[in-house]
């Protein structure tokens, strides 16, 4: 995981600087995996004469006092988060917080009744373990002060909060109670000694030298990638971390480094040594191409070149809570929006059954002069035709060379009624020729329309553009109006961009946005962007009767494949002309335009990033 051991020691020297002696005003617990503390600091308050407190010794606590911070009118709260949840785990600071439920869990309760008031006074962790420990200063009911601590064990799906008692070492409560169904070498229940998780046979970079890391690496077994040699001897570091040390050294380097490559590892180590040490590095969020958050770190991350954005951040905590939040966030809409998704996936596959079943049944139709042929044949036979045969041997007068046709009957009819079926079969295929093909043009708009539904939610970024989607399905009889009076939500505007030469760029959200921005926003001198042949957003360029630059064209073209289902695609082609050239066919459904007089640009929606800024609200 990213928030390793070296990442949680930034974090533990930030909360020391900003929140040590500060008093615990309020506690939440927003879910069954994470806490938010609100802290209340003050001006003036000092760190440097604290003590902190020792670390364990024989998996016990000892009984250590630790004084605070000489206290002044309060100034400011700091939200700190703790959270166990097994695919996020992480202490930092936070700006914004989950709804919090209406009555709060029982451990939320205890943690109000026995912390709440209390002093942060001391932040420890040993050595460069991913466990972190909020020591607190509190009074209990008797109006004594005891020493209660929160133990943050950062541990993957093992993640866990212990409050334990720092006089005795016992444990009070965990968020997560570890007993015999669950863990049968380390238990977590109130009322028992708190044992620290086992730690690895790894080396603390603040302790050894690089020589002695270098040693531990290549006296491995085997001869192994040098990122994965440093990830099983040295303490504390992420597979990133690990991959970049191996980069900055010799991508592709193995643990048998000799030579000058020994020398550049020793040096690329007592760098990072000095990293770890000072805490002073500026830390990053990598992005993946389209945009996702990948991966962070506590210092630059070099490895990827081109192949992914990196974005410097400022301080620690809120590069963490900057990608859980976009990562979160991303997680929650796709959770949001399966029922939609599901809706339209099935729709999307009932509407293409049909068309394919329509267009057998169209095939069939084909043949339908054979029938007309053979009702002819029978009619002009019907004296040689004897009544209850079953089938009729006759000159067929259509074929050049005069051959003879055997025609399949029914015995149960005579030979005119037999003709008559013929006939009947003929123009009922005659008529079903027609009505199929109007079906299936009526059926592949619709399915084109289900597919563009379908990008436009995988492009939707907030509950409220989810809501515009709804409120099209429902329009369009996909969905079901609800019952009793709906709140009116308000309009989304388009997102707005600006080209790096100064033009304003409005790219739709969704297919009634698209409409409203083509046939109502914009000016018919506008200039209108939509890929070919593709799914995707209308784009507008606002000329304010000014000629549009290349250079705008570009970005905005750029904009309009990227936010189209050719994404990911690269050499994409897409359409521009003047708004006046763009109509609506009547009856047509939402965002389904025709135009005419355009030219065509081809463009990779990739190269958009860092030209067009600013999107809209």
């Amino acid at each position: 995981m990213a928030l390793d051991g070296i990442f949680l020691r930034h974090i533990k020297k930030e909360i020391e600087q900003e929140a040590l002696g500060a008093r615990v005003n309020q506690i939440y617990q927003p879910n069954r995996d994470e806490l938010v503390l609100i802290l209340r600091t003050f001006a003036g308050q000092k760190s440097a004469g604290e003590r902190a407190c020792p670390p364990f010794e024989n998996n016990h606590l000892n009984n250590t006092a630790v004084n605070g911070g000489m206290e002044k009118l309060p100034t400011k709260q700091k939200k700190l988060l703790l959270s166990s949840r097994a695919n996020s785990p992480r202490v930092n600071f936070c700006v914004s917080t989950p709804e919090n439920p209406a009555q709060p869990p029982m451990f939320c309760m205890l943690l109000r009744k026995r912390l709440g008031g209390g002093k942060l006074v001391g932040v420890r962790q040993l050595g460069c373990d991913r466990v972190l420990f909020l020591d607190f200063d509190c009074i209990n009911e008797l109006g004594n002060t005891e020493g209660l601590s929160i133990v943050c064990e950062i541990m993957g799906m093992y993640s866990n909060l212990i409050v334990i008692n720092r006089d005795t070492g016992v444990i009070i409560d965990a968020l997560k109670r570890v007993d015999l169904t669950v863990s049968s070498r380390r238990f977590v229940l109130p009322n028992i000694p708190y044992e620290l998780p086992e730690r690895q046979n790894k080396l603390n970079i603040l302790e050894h030298s690089p020589g002695e890391i270098a040693d531990a690496a290549q006296a491995l077994p085997s001869e192994t990638v040098l990122s994965k040699a440093l990830m099983q001897v040295v303490e504390g570091i992420s597979p990133i971390v690990a991959r970049e040390l191996e980069f900055r050294v010799a991508e592709g380097a193995t643990n048998r480094v000799q030579g000058a490559l020994r020398d550049k590892l020793l040096a690329v180590l007592g760098d990072f040594k000095a990293v770890a040490e000072g805490c002073g590095e500026t830390p990053c969020i990598v992005y993946r191409e389209d945009g996702r958050p990948m991966d962070f770190s506590f210092f630059p991350i070099l490895q990827y070149g081109d192949f992914a954005q990196t974005k410097a951040t400022d301080g620690f905590s809120a590069t963490v809570d900057e990608f859980y939040e976009e990562r979160d966030a991303r997680e929650r809409m796709r959770v949001k929006s399966h029922s939609l998704q599901k809706l339209l996936t099935n729709a999307v596959d009932r509407t293409a059954r049909k068309i394919n079943k329509q267009r057998a049944e169209l095939a069939q139709c084909g043949n339908r002069e054979q029938l007309r042929i053979y009702g002819d044949l029978l009619h002009a036979n019907l004296y040689r035709i004897e009544r209850g045969a079953a089938y009729a041997d006759v000159e067929n007068f259509y074929d050049e060379n005069g051959g003879t046709v055997r025609i399949k009957l029914n015995p149960a009819v005579s030979p005119a009624a037999n003709a008559q079926k013929y006939y009947k079969d003929y123009q009922k295929a005659k008529t079903a020729e027609t009505v199929l093909a109007e079906q299936i043009e009526k059926g592949e708009r619709e399915l084109d329309y289900l597919e563009s539904v379908l990008d436009a939610l995988s492009r939707a970024e907030s509950e409220r553009d989810l809501s515009q989607i709804r409120e099209e399905l429902t329009e369009q009889g996909y969905l079901r109006r609800p019952k009793g009076k709906v709140q009116k939500q308000a309009k989304l505007a388009p997102k707005k961009y600006r080209s790096s030469d100064g033009f304003t760029i409005l790219v739709g959200r969704n297919n009634r946005q698209n409409d409203t921005l083509t046939l109502k926003t914009a000016a018919k001198t506008d200039l209108w962007l939509h890929t070919k042949d593709i799914h995707g957003s209308h784009v507008i360029i606002r000329c304010d009767g000014q000629p549009v630059s290349e250079t705008a064209l570009l970005e905005a073209a750029q904009l309009a494949a990227y936010h189209s289902k050719a994404r990911e695609s690269s050499n994409v082609p897409v359409d521009y002309t003047l708004v006046k050239h763009v109509s609506k066919p009547a009856g047509a459904k939402p965002g389904m335009v025709i135009y005419v007089k355009n030219k065509t640009v081809y463009v990779d929606p990739k190269e958009h990033r860092g030209k067009a800024k600013g999107a809209g609200s």
